[in-house]
This record gives C-alpha cells, structure tokens and sequence, in this order.
C-alpha cells in the first residue's frame, strides 16, 4: 500500500484503489472487496473508498466504481436510490417543548415505518389506505413505467407498490429533527426505494448470475455478476434501476412534507428556508471522469462536485453535517454518505446493553429498546474521524445534532 499525501492506495494485480481511510479502520473483508472488484477488466481507471467504507452484500458499502461497458447489479444492491433529505426551517431551539415526545409520536403517526408485512391493512410498515396525493403520483408516470418493467420482468414485481411511497422502512433509515450550530431546527430523513427497488435489485443481481453461468464467466465473488452494455438485459436494467431511482427520491419527498405537516400540529407556525437536499448514496449515474463517459455506481457515496451540497449523517446520538462538494477529481466527485459501521448488527447486539444505548443517546428523544441496539452509535466509526479523513472532499456547512429520531 501507499500513500499520496491525502488517500492510500491499494495495488494488487489489479486497477488500482485510491481509500480516504487514514485515521479510520478498513477491515481486511472490506479490503478484500475492493480488491475483488479492482481486479475487473471494465473497471475505469481506479476504485475510490470513501472513509467509512466496510464490507457489504455485493459490493464494499463506501465504495465508488466507475466501468465502462458493464454494470454490477450487485453493486447498486437491492435499497435503489437510498439516500438522504434535509430542510432547514425558521424555527428555534428555544420553540421546541421541552419534553419533545409528543413530536416523535406526532412523526409515527404520519410516516409509516418498521417491518411490512404480506400488504394487510394493519401493516405498521406500509399505508393501509393510499392517499389522493399518493394515488396521484402513483398513476401518472410511475405506476405506468413501472408496469412496463414489471410487464416484460414478471418476477421483479413487488407486493407493495404505491402503498410503500411515502413510508420509512427499517434498519438504518430514520426521520429526524436536528438543531444546527446557530439553534435552527432541520429535519432529516433517510431511506429509499422500499420494496419495489429491493424486488427489482434482487432479480436483476439473479440475472446477471444467470448470465455469468452461460458464458462461463468465472468472478472472485459471485456478486460481482455483471450485465454487458448493448444487451437487452443491460438495456431494461438502466431503465428499472432509473425509475426505483425516482421512486426513492419521490419517496423521501412525500415522507419529509407528512413529517412537516405533523410538526405544524405540534409547534409554533414556521416554514422552511431554501436550504434544502435530496440525494441519493446507493445509484449508479451516467457521467464523465478522466476523459471518458462512464456508469458511476456510489454504494454508499454521495456525488460531491464543486458546489454540490450534500449530507453526511452521524449514528444515533452523534452529529450529522451539511457539507458542499470540493469536485476532487480522483475520488470521482464523491465523499462518504455516512459513519459507516465498525460492526457486524449481530456484533452490536451482544456488545452492547440497553444502559450502554440509553447512556449514547441521552438528550435525544428516540426508541431506547433492544429493537435498535445494532443501530447504536457504538456500532458505526467514529464520525468525527470519517470527516477528517475528506476534508479534502467536502467543507462542512452546517454541523447538526438530532433532538429527536424516529426508527422503524
């Protein structure tokens, strides 16, 4: 391995991997993927790690692959489009109750969230009744290019369609209300495509096994199966990983305008300001780097162009930034989409006790059962030496602290 002065890089035999990862872990597993993935022969240049790069389904979480004529479903993974939303709003610090559980109750109530079940009408994760708003949305361009994907890839169908916009999910994603360094109240929200994009990405990553199988394509890791540019599969993949990308947007939208209309139920009458981001960290993008157009894939990596603001959450309990692009060439116009995890969910829940994750998140009004304790801040890097390791990506905007957090 060596060093540049601002990343390290990485050689094996392969492209060569450029890792903003000083002053952060990078576990062996995690490394082992960026190799796996360098060693392609479409690979366009280099592969970038941002610094909260660890190891995930598919494809190392942090990573940024630029190829030229294929595509690694895997890579995208199965979330489409997830990524952030946050709005600055006029309101103050010192215009939130003191005891704020009536506002995270208040957000419950109007985001769907937690586990779906099989499309029942009592189904916490997902609307039991679509909304006009909803049913608008839903029959216009996106339920009508959906069953043009869904018509020709039967198998990619989903359960829960125009019932999962608008609603939050599980795992990691979250709603949240945030003071900034000067007290104004933010609300940031994380999620993506919901089931329609898992359905899409799982039959997608099966195809392109499928296709590796019959022309006899040997990979270090079977989830690096890819799709060849000029074939029809390649053809309605861009098209089904586009629309789960507008779906994930479209979603994140609906959820933050329901959980501002239920914080106008419960606070002081406020708007929001014009600072606001929608943006995703698991895509892939058709854009130019090096002199060459090239298939961009972040997995867990926001674009990060001069100018481009972007957001960079913190765990439970710890701080999220609000930062805008230095368009630094070699890591692709990127930078992390998070902390990134030092461990496993099954590591964090025999690691840490309910003590240990009430005493992370004092002061934050937020669930403090055994149900989130793999999404304790104990679980992920240590944010503070993530954005240190790109200050030469991004500059920090905003510096935020969440009040509230709302799980599913």
């Amino acid at each position: 391995m060596s060093d540049s002065g601002k990343y390290e890089v990485i050689h094996e035999g392969g492209s060569p991997i450029k890792a903003w990862v000083k002053g952060v872990q990078l576990e062996d597993a995690a490394r082992q993927q960026l190799v796996n993935v360098a060693a392609l022969p479409f690979i366009h240049k280099h592969v970038a790690a941002m610094p909260d790069v660890h190891w995930g389904i598919g494809a190392t979480i942090g990573s940024v692959i630029p190829t030229r004529g294929a595509i690694i479903p895997a890579a995208v993974g199965v979330d489409i489009g997830c990524g952030m939303m946050a709005v600055q709003t006029t309101l103050r610090a010192d215009q939130l109750p003191d005891n704020l559980q009536g506002v995270r109750i208040g957000i419950e109530i109007a985001v769907p969230h937690g586990r779906t079940d099989n499309g029942g009408k009592n189904d916490r994760g997902a609307w039991g009744e679509v909304s006009d708003r909803i049913a608008a949305i839903w029959d216009g361009d996106m339920g009508f290019n959906y069953g043009i994907i869904i018509e020709k890839h039967p198998k990619a169908k989903a359960f829960n369609t125009a019932r999962h916009m608008g609603t939050l999910g599980t795992g990691n994603h979250f709603i949240e209300v945030c003071l900034d360094e000067s007290d104004r109240v933010w609300v940031m929200l994380h999620s993506g495509s919901r089931g329609c994009g898992n359905r899409i990405g799982t039959y997608f990553i099966q195809a392109a096994k499928k296709e590796m199988e019959r022309w006899f394509v040997n990979l270090p890791d079977k989830d690096l199966a890819y799709l060849v540019e000029g074939s029809e599969l390649f053809d309605d993949y861009i098209e089904a990983v586009g629309w789960a990308q507008e779906f994930a947007r479209r979603n994140r939208k609906v959820m933050m305008d329901a959980t501002l209309e239920a914080l106008r139920n419960t606070l002081p009458k406020f708007t929001v300001t014009d600072m606001a981001i929608n943006c995703h960290h698991n895509y892939v993008a058709r854009e130019n780097h090096f002199g060459a157009k090239v298939w961009l894939t972040r997995k867990g990596a926001i674009r990060a162009r001069e100018g481009d603001l972007g957001i960079i959450p913190g765990s439970m309990g710890v701080r999220s930034y609000i930062v805008r692009g230095k368009g630094d060439a070699e890591s692709f116009h990127s930078c992390s989409h998070g902390a990134g995890r030092a461990m496993s969910r099954g590591q964090a829940k025999k690691q840490f006790s309910l003590q240990d994750h009430a005493k992370a998140t004092e002061g934050v009004e937020c669930r403090k059962d055994a149900g989130v304790i793999d999404e304790t801040p104990g679980a992920y890097k240590d944010i503070n030496a993530v954005m240190a390791a790109q200050t030469d990506l991004v500059e920090v905007v905003h510096t935020l602290k969440q009040v509230v957090c709302v799980k599913g």
